[in-house]
């Protein structure tokens, strides 16, 4: 059981993205100072905190300097190197554990694990070599080829229909390591957060529904239009098995795909808040990043309560970018003149096309209110309404 770290604490944070940030937000809130250690000399989170460190998640110095000045660490994004993470954990609590984020951080593994908490995937082979690669199943294809490692947003992905595509692609990739999944007629896609405390506690949120464009989250829904109780219960019930069986302390998010034929099989997941849990900034009781500085500094955590129906829709930088060249800011004036909108940017000084520059989050008394300030906030953004 982790001890109870006083409001005098400092909680460090590996990476400097938005979810830090939003973290830090949370985390001091609660009267806790932050430090944060990442290489961007500007990042998000590092220009919220009381300190920045800047330096690489592998740089003895820096580690050191973080595990001097604070009393618990955890990450914001599951790329930090988990040597990191373990290095930190011979001197500071670290939530989660490095051996957490490592099964994360690698495709085959991760499955591996869901297999043996019990929980269904999609048909899968493992490809490391020339032999492997020759050896997959016919049945696996039409597929998708996946990196196991380092792939995010859609990022190290093909998709290949027949046994020559499948060895370009592997080719392709640079022979790394990689998953090819069976392709499987989608119903919707689906997710769970979870919070695990270090005394075994565990609480979750509804069933999320996420909708993808180009590989990177675009929309959420809660409660999830549609889902029928059993699947719910199904999902919810199969996310807190698999944080049971990593032995997880943190927030963690379990990412479903629910099928034509009914069957749910569990995609990925991400040991860290995610884009999918934002709308609980908004529309819940206690936001996704509040349970993680709860997790880490041994805090109780209380069973989250949905407040009001939400929805939440990703701000990529495409959207300063007008006909004439761009960029310029959206119009917020008239989103925000919409009943129950919030806005969330995320202080990145330079919008690119595809980077998550913020979100909005939409609440109502209803799904279907909701949804329909939303569609029109969709509109005045010059975004696709096919949600």
């Amino acid at each position: 059981m982790a001890a109870l770290l006083p409001g005098t604490a400092t909680l460090g944070v590996l990476g400097g993205g938005q979810l830090g940030r939003m973290f830090v937000h949370a985390a001091q809130a609660m009267g806790y100072r932050c430090i944060v250690l990442d290489p961007d000399a500007i990042s998000p989170a590092g220009a919220v905190a009381e300190q920045h460190i800047k330096a690489d998640y592998l740089d003895p110095l820096g580690l050191a300097q973080l595990a001097r000045d604070c009393d618990a660490v955890t990450t914001e994004f599951e790329n930090v190197p988990a040597l990191a993470l373990e290095t930190l954990a011979g001197m500071r609590v670290v939530a989660p554990a490095a051996a957490a984020v490592a099964v994360c951080q690698d495709r085959a593994v991760e499955k591996a694990h869901f297999e043996s908490a019990g929980v269904p995937c999609a048909p899968h082979a493992v490809i490391t070599n020339d032999i492997e690669l020759a050896a997959v199943d016919p049945a696996l294809l039409p597929g998708i080829l996946k990196t196991s490692r380092m792939g995010y947003d859609g990022k190290g992905q093909v998709r290949v229909h027949t046994a020559a595509e499948l060895a370009e692609a592997w080719h392709g990739l640079g022979r790394v390591p990689c998953v090819l999944e069976q392709l499987l007629p989608l119903r919707r896609e689906l997710s769970v957060l979870v919070a695990r405390g270090a005394d075994g506690q565990l609480v979750n949120y509804p069933v999320q529904q996420n909708l993808h464009r180009g590989g990177i989250l675009a929309v959420t829904e809660v409660p999830a239009p549609d889902v029928p109780p059993e699947v719910a219960t199904l999902a919810i019930a199969s996310a807190r098995q698999v944080a049971q069986a990593l032995h997880y302390v943190g927030v963690l998010c379990i990412e479903f795909f629910w099928l034509e034929d009914g069957r749910l099989v569990v995609n990925e997941m991400a040991p860290r808040p995610h884009n999918s849990g934002h709308w609980t900034m908004n529309g819940a009781d206690v936001s996704q990043f509040e349970l993680q500085v709860r997790t880490l500094a041994g805090l109780p955590l209380p069973v989250p309560r949905q407040h009001s129906a939400s929805l939440m829709l990703n701000l990529l930088g495409d959207l300063w970018f007008t006909a004439a060249g761009g960029p310029t800011p959206p119009a917020w004036d008239r989103v925000l003149a919409l009943p129950g909108t919030h806005l969330h940017l995320y202080g990145k000084a330079e919008a690119r096309h595809g980077r998550k520059m913020g979100h909005l989050n939409v609440t109502a008394d209803t799904p279907e209110a909701a949804h329909a300030v939303a569609l029109q906030a969709a509109a005045v953004l010059g975004l696709p309404t096919d949600f």
